[in-house]
């Protein structure tokens, strides 16, 4: 398939030394490292990528992640895709968003085998109890880190309370967000406003290494330029390989056969949900548990917890989703089977059009690094994404601190409160240590979780309810 892709595109001798084996050892670095959702792998690529290789410099990197961050679907992924592609090409690209989905997969399947069999087994539920805690505890992490990046001034920050006020009290579909963050980013950028180029680097540290310090150089490699015939030779090849399956789902089994319905609504999905994973969740979670009953809101915690403590992208917790929704109604299928099919076709149908956006679109936004226009746009859609993340952080606190949660309508809004009586002390007590240890203690994200999930199992043991 990489011969067929790279047919029309610009060939030439790779002038940055950077062989391609050696990049598929770096590849593979990444995806055993990238725990923790987003920001931790985002973070894991920058320190090997741009500090310790020196690859790609700073501006380019964050051009990327800015670009990574307007598409739908795991901006981690897709931000290993770009930088593949730029390095050595389409083969680049391939191996590059294969490598950082597989180990999650492999893992997740292997652990949503063990809830299915064992997960009414009373100290796996002490163990998912302690982790739902530090689940918590992480994503409000997530929210702090990106906010630290993205809202640095009031503009920002307004975008972002204008982000969770619309998506928390008025449910606002979470696109129209993105959208009017955007055009609000593109008038600041076209009058020229500081305040919507807000850069910032990963590091820490003064020194921001610059785009021709680094292998790859400033310029644009002539295979990153664009160039019409790949285009619609890639968008071509990629269309066919996603929507193909899900034709063939629904003509031969129908749209209520389950295996459909997971096709349908994942195809879906990777579409509409913009911001990256803790983005996308708030939006899966509602759909899956709410209107489908796939999974309880507890499960849906669970399946965040396995993704958290494996590696690779966070979204793969849709895996489990669909999972745990084909077991529960495998149809004329043995349950496990139409489990190990539903894994398999949610992880297709999500990752594989990340291939797509990349391919089609980075040339064309290589050529608009330095553009001010461009810029104050993503900038405005990353301040929107933390209001929007905070609204998933406000979610999970709902769900894991109260045993009962209802809806309040009134003066034109629906919000979730809890019933203030329904409250769980000990899952209380347990997120407030979580976060304590998150940013008291800066304890490390394996640490926490193993943490956590071992007090549930001790909590558990001692005869306390979970």
């Amino acid at each position: 398939m990489t011969a067929l892709l790279e047919q029309a595109a610009p060939q030439h001798a790779a002038t940055h030394g950077i062989s391609f084996g050696e990049a598929v050892r770096v590849w593979v670095r990444v995806a055993a490292l990238s725990f923790g959702g987003p920001a931790g792998q985002i973070a894991v690529m920058h320190r090997l990528l741009v500090e310790e290789k020196r690859w790609i410099g700073e501006q380019r990197f964050l051009h990327a992640l800015n670009y990574c961050m307007l598409l739908p679907g795991p901006e981690a992924q897709q931000l290993a895709i770009y930088i593949g592609w730029l390095l050595h090409r389409t083969r680049g690209g391939l191996v590059a968003g294969a490598l950082f989905v597989l180990p999650g997969f492999l893992s997740i399947l292997v652990l949503s085998y063990v809830y299915a069999a064992f997960g009414n087994v009373g100290i796996v539920e002490g163990l998912f109890f302690g982790l739902k805690a530090a689940v918590l505890a992480v994503v409000l992490q997530a929210v702090a880190r990106i906010g630290q990046r993205a809202l640095k001034n009031s503009v920002m920050v307004g975008i972002a309370v204008a982000a969770f006020v619309a998506i928390f009290f008025f449910d606002v579909a979470f696109p129209l967000i993105i959208l009017a963050a955007g055009l609000i980013g593109l008038v600041g950028g076209r009058v020229g406003s500081s305040r919507f180029h807000v850069g910032g680097g990963h590091n820490g540290s003064g020194h921001v290494f610059d785009d021709r310090e680094s292998a790859l150089g400033e310029e644009t490699p002539a295979h990153a330029r664009p160039n019409l015939a790949w285009s619609l030779r890639v968008s071509g090849v990629f269309l066919v390989l996603w929507l193909l399956p899900v034709a063939l789902l629904l003509g031969c089994f129908g749209p209520d056969n389950i295996l459909s319905e997971i096709a349908v609504f994942f195809s879906k999905m990777a579409m509409v949900t913009f911001g990256g994973a803790y983005a996308v969740l708030a939006y899966v979670a509602q759909q899956a548990v709410e209107q489908y009953g796939w999974l309880r809101p507890g499960e849906m915690l669970d399946g965040l917890g396995m993704a958290e403590t494996t590696p690779g992208p966070l979204i793969q917790v849709v895996q489990f989703v669909g999972f745990m929704g084909a077991y529960r109604n495998p149809g004329a299928l043995d349950p496990m089977v139409a489990a190990t099919l539903a894994a398999v076709l949610t992880t297709w149908v999500t990752f594989l059009p990340c291939f797509l956006w990349i391919f089609l679109g980075a040339p064309f936004i290589e050529t608009l690094r330095g553009n001010g226009v461009v810029t104050g746009a993503l900038s405005a859609i990353t301040a929107a994404v933390v209001g929007v993340i905070m609204n998933l952080a406000v979610w999970f606190a709902l769900h894991v601190l109260f045993a009962q949660v209802i809806e309040w309508q009134g003066y034109g809004i629906a919000v979730s409160v809890p019933v203030w009586q329904s409250v769980r002390p000990p899952a209380a007590a347990l997120t407030l240590a979580a976060i304590v240890a998150t940013f008291g203690w800066r304890a490390g994200m394996i640490r926490l979780l193993l943490g956590c999930s071992l007090a549930g199992a001790i909590w558990y043991l001692a005869g306390g309810t979970v």
